[in-house]
């Protein structure tokens, strides 16, 4: 990782904690926040440790989350595409649940896993965080009933769609070239297991055309847990309007991810730029191929996480009020009913100016009293939209 980044990441920690009224700070503390997406132990699988430790850098642990007034969170299993040219994928997701099962089983104080929303209102009711295990990159998953059947039975309880940034063999990526038009036979098959066993499903990095197909083709509705505005910038990692209206109109949420590059074309740009690449561009490893050892591969990755972000100057940064802006023209869209925060820390989005890392969400809800929000809309934006999705989705489980 680069020098400027990681004294930049150092700096940030010992910055002051953003002036937040006293009438926001009681409302958040009071509020259910539950997270959508949250890279919570990347960094602990290449790196040990224990995620229920403060660290000195970076933008998660449990510790700072519960600072936040985190409840819940989907604990992102990432499988990054280094894995997937030799076929590793559905290993390391094994590996890495491994990981995120011990490391909530050591932090049994203070979190617990949730595979359900039941189990969600048991455990807020001791005072605990709420992990839900979500895949990302269900490359892994090779539109296979029985993995997911066993990814299942282990307590994931969301799966990504697409995988990352790569077509997978039953669904389109949003971000790499289309080869089903949307989903094939398999990836239609994958959502109705999922709709029966009662599991999430996660449409974000999706292509257009497979995040339309699945939620035509689901019985339940489908969630992006961190995603962005296309109408705001127009990458095709965002979501257009028509698809909102659509994901909307089936009961589905959006939840937006902190990062300023996701909603600003300024910051995009930048980043794109000084990178020579967007952020999704994976054609390195394609290029590399399946010459390593999945050991190796773990050896190579290592470096990356946590993700941090880059080193932007602050005019690029969004402010919280321009961040909370987008949510805004979302529920002026469909409604106050289908927004959520997925914010996608240590997955390294550059976050809105003068937010340090989770410690710093009440941030969000000053910005929304400043915009004249209720507190019945605040409430369901941190967590009470989410959960109740997830609630019925669960609830589906047979």
């Amino acid at each position: 990782m680069a020098c400027a980044a990681v004294m930049a990441t150092l700096a940030a920690q010992t910055v002051s904690a953003p002036a937040v009224s006293d009438r926001a700070r009681k409302l958040h503390q009071s509020s259910f926040v539950f997270d959508g997406h949250v890279h919570a132990i990347d960094r602990e699988f290449y790196h040990g440790g224990d995620v229920g430790v403060r660290k000195p850098d970076g933008q998660f642990d449990l510790v700072r989350a519960r600072e936040g007034g985190v409840g819940a969170l989907f604990f992102s299993i990432f499988v990054t595409e280094d894995y997937y040219p030799a076929r590793f994928e559905t290993k390391q997701a094994i590996r890495m649940l491994d990981c995120a099962v011990e490391q909530i089983a050591r932090n049994s104080k203070t979190v617990e896993l949730a595979r359900s929303a039941a189990d969600i209102d048991r455990i807020r009711s001791l005072g605990k965080m709420a992990a839900v295990l979500d895949v990302e990159g269900s490359f892994d998953l090779d539109g296979d009933p029985a993995v997911i059947r066993r990814m299942h039975a282990l307590g994931v309880r969301s799966v990504q769609l697409s995988a990352h940034n790569w077509t997978s063999n039953y669904a389109d990526s949003c971000c790499s070239q289309p080869k089903w038009h949307g989903l094939n036979d398999r990836g239609r098959e994958v959502i109705r297991e999922m709709n029966r066993l009662g599991m999430l499903i996660n449409v974000s990095h999706a292509s257009d055309e497979a995040l339309s197909q699945a939620i035509d083709i689901s019985t339940v509705p489908v969630v992006a847990t961190h995603h962005g505005l296309r109408a705001i910038n127009d990458i095709p990692r965002n979501m257009p309007d028509a698809l909102l209206r659509k994901l909307a109109a089936k009961g589905g949420v959006i939840g937006f991810q902190l990062g300023s590059e996701f909603h600003s074309r300024k910051a995009f740009d930048w980043r794109t730029s000084h990178a020579g690449k967007p952020f999704w561009d994976t054609s390195a490893i394609l290029e590399r191929g399946t010459k390593l050892s999945i050991y190796e591969i773990d050896k190579l990755v290592a470096p990356q996480f946590p993700m941090l972000p880059p080193d932007i100057p602050q005019d690029v940064h969004i402010g919280i009020d321009e961040w909370v802006a987008v949510v805004d023209r979302t529920i002026q869209l469909v409604g106050e009913d289908h927004v959520a925060l997925g914010s996608d820390f240590d997955g390294g989005p550059p976050l809105p100016r003068g937010m340090r890392d989770v410690r710093d969400l009440p941030m969000i809800t000053d910005a929304m009293l400043r915009r004249g929000y209720s507190e019945d809309r605040i409430r369901k934006f941190l967590g009470g939209n989410l959960l109740r999705v997830f609630r019925e989705i669960t609830a589906q489980s047979r």
